[in-house]
């Protein structure tokens, strides 16, 4: 275990809920417990100052919540972190009429960016399919944020990837939840068995305490999805898009945190994925999977304080 951050030490957070496409959208903003010259956030209007910088907007992974980020968090405490639920998922209630993909949520951070005042200052942080997000709204959006980070960046489609066998294994296993009748294909879905097997396959960790952590992390969060059809738009465009697709259009300077041993992208295709921006830094952390969020949090702080400073 990395040493010197309790696992379940929590940054105080400010909620809010925000209207986006039809869907009451969960906000987490987490003010800087140390204080940051140009970050400004207004507590009462919960809003930012115009220009601040010292933001960051995260957004989270497939089946994931604000909470999945946690530790990172923590161990920054010198930014101002704004998480939102994506919709469908945690707090946030499901869109309607809009699709839950990476252009839907592209939407999300479009509105947070305009209702919270987050300046073009800002940085822009994505996690595993949040990588997907984040990349193709930077590519649409190339002045929004003056940075990109990707935790676990996703480096290429999962259909077209070395573990597309279990991608597919994991596609018929939504495809045959969806025949089910309702309640029993969402129950089915949230079977503890199978989110404790994803736990034991994804954490390389030996430490107990740790590989605990993450299992009491999927139970407790994996199952936080509003219904079955925002469960398979997401899963249907985590597996075919990639941060691949969008790369050679980012402009702004990008941070690659990569974990040596993710099953979703060997360090040869992260090294290879860098190679598509204009400006980029991978950074591979040993001994973690795709769980550097859990893991290793204090090796991604460390890696995103070096690059922003």
């Amino acid at each position: 275990m990395e040493p010197d951050q309790p696992l379940n030490d929590d940054r105080p957070a400010l909620a809010t809920t925000i209207r986006i496409e039809e869907s009451d959208v969960r906000v987490f903003t987490y003010p800087a417990t140390v204080q940051h010259p140009v970050a400004r956030f207004n507590e009462e209007t919960q809003t930012f100052a115009a220009h601040s910088d010292g933001v960051i907007l995260a957004i989270h992974g497939f089946r994931g919540d604000h909470h999945g980020l946690r530790r990172v968090i923590n161990a920054l405490p010198e930014y101002t972190f704004v998480v939102p639920d994506l919709p469908g998922f945690g707090a946030s209630s499901a869109f309607w009429g809009t699709n839950h993909d990476t252009d839907g949520y592209g939407l999300v951070i479009t509105a947070l960016k305009k209702v919270l005042g987050i300046s073009d200052n800002s940085i822009l942080l994505g996690h595993s399919y949040g990588s997907i997000v984040t990349s193709s709204y930077m590519a649409k959006h190339p002045d929004a944020f003056q940075s990109l980070i990707l935790i676990n960046p996703i480096c290429e489609p999962a259909l077209e990837s070395d573990q597309r066998l279990l991608s597919y294994v994991a596609q018929g296993y939504y495809g045959f939840a969806s025949l089910l009748p309702r309640e029993l294909g969402e129950a089915f879905i949230r079977l503890r068995v199978a989110t404790d097997l994803t736990s034991l396959a994804m954490t390389k960790s030996k430490d107990p305490d740790i590989r605990k952590y993450v299992v009491n992390q999927h139970r407790t969060y994996f199952g936080g999805f509003a219904n079955l059809d925002v469960l398979r738009q997401c899963y249907e465009s985590s597996i075919t898009d990639s941060v691949k697709d969008f790369a050679a259009d980012i402009s702004v300077p990008t941070l690659l945190i990569a974990g040596a041993l993710d099953e979703l992208g060997s360090v040869a295709k992260q090294q290879h994925l860098a190679t598509l921006f204009e400006r980029s830094e991978l950074h591979v952390i040993p001994d973690v999977g795709h769980l550097i969020h859990y893991e290793t949090p204090f090796s991604a702080a460390a890696a995103i304080r070096g690059f922003l400073q």
